[in-house]
């Protein structure tokens, strides 16, 4: 648009005052490893995570930047108003690992691995993995070079969430090749065009969390 065509006051929206974070988090074909998509998130979970770079949980300078001297009350507008919106999900990846890393991933995710004391992804994030409201994301449509930096950032110590934290914990138990199998396979699942996270889930969780308590 040229400058010639632009109103004289822009319109005071939510979508107008969020075009810096739809720019990176909310474009429809594009999902990387820096700045996924988090339209139709649960809004408790992103509302959790803007409070966890606010408050230095999370590090990321330009998002703390921005969050820095927001109020809760806005936060909870901005967690609502992407959690409100809904993309149409990306195609699945395929895989370029051994069938048997996609085997082991898939058990991680739908099992769990009792010997390591690690619960199913679905036990926590849904029978469908897209995640349950109000506060537990989705996983599937995430590339897996995203899940593996946030794994890696939190056997870091960089990302950290409310004690007790359940995925700090988890990762602990993880080794490496493990935490490439379950991201690997997640990367290969799609999500159906109407995906949207449960309603609810089965409590008590498997593992005490601090950002989806019962």
């Amino acid at each position: 648009m040229h400058a010639a065509e632009r109103p004289a006051v822009l319109p005071d929206t939510m979508q107008q005052r969020l075009l810096a974070c739809a720019s990176c988090h909310a474009k429809k074909d594009v999902n990387d490893a820096f700045f996924p998509r988090i339209s139709g998130k649960p809004a408790g979970y992103l509302y959790n995570q803007l409070v966890n770079f606010r408050e230095g949980r999370r590090q990321f300078p330009l998002m703390t930047y921005m969050v820095d001297y927001l109020p809760d009350a806005y936060l909870h507008e901005i967690a609502e108003h992407f959690a409100s919106e809904h993309l149409p999900p990306l195609p699945a990846r395929a895989a370029d690992v051994a069938p048997a890393v996609l085997a082991r991933g898939r058990q991680l995710a739908m099992q769990g691995d009792p010997a390591i004391k690690v619960p199913a992804c679905i036990a926590c994030h849904g029978d469908k993995l897209t995640g349950v409201a109000p506060s537990i994301p989705g996983l599937v449509g995430l590339p897996p070079d995203y899940l593996n930096a946030q794994f890696g950032a939190w056997r870091n110590k960089a990302r950290r969430a409310r004690e007790p934290d359940c995925m700090a914990v988890i990762t602990g138990r993880l080794g490496m090749g493990d935490v490439a199998a379950v991201t690997a396979w997640l990367s290969t699942q799609q999500a159906a065009p109407d995906a949207r996270p449960a309603s609810a889930i089965a409590r008590p969780l498997p593992i005490e969390c601090g950002s989806a308590p019962d």
